[in-house]
């Protein structure tokens, strides 16, 4: 701490809060004291409030694609993302383009993606 009692750069970390929807995606920087946890860093972001569909107390977050708990402590530069709920069962998709004939497609890119 600085002598006016405010925390230095040293105690406070870089982070990212991510979300996506089909027709937006967000990044948002974030500046958090160092020890801050996943809640912390989304509470600071403002997504809450820039998307209320949000619900932070039952929503599937994550660090860099892989599931973390809300007291998750956060490191440097560490991208925290929320996860909208599957609108459709992956497998029952595989089965219904199986069924038309159509191929299974890899990350999400179509069959007209590939043809570059």
């Amino acid at each position: 701490m600085t002598e006016q009692g405010e925390p230095n750069a040293a105690q406070r970390i870089a982070v990212e809060v991510a979300y996506a929807r089909p027709d937006v995606q967000v990044v948002l920087p974030v500046e958090v004291a160092a020890g801050a946890t996943v809640q912390d860093a989304l509470q600071q972001s403002g997504i809450a409030e820039r998307f209320p569909e949000i619900d932070l107390g039952s929503a599937k977050v994550g660090i860099f694609g892989k599931l973390a708990r809300m007291d998750t402590a956060l490191r440097a530069r560490d991208r925290v993302e929320l996860y909208r709920p599957l609108i459709a069962d992956p497998k029952e998709v595989r089965r219904q383009r199986a069924a038309q004939g159509k191929p299974t497609r890899k990350g999400g890119a179509s069959s007209a993606d590939s043809s570059a």
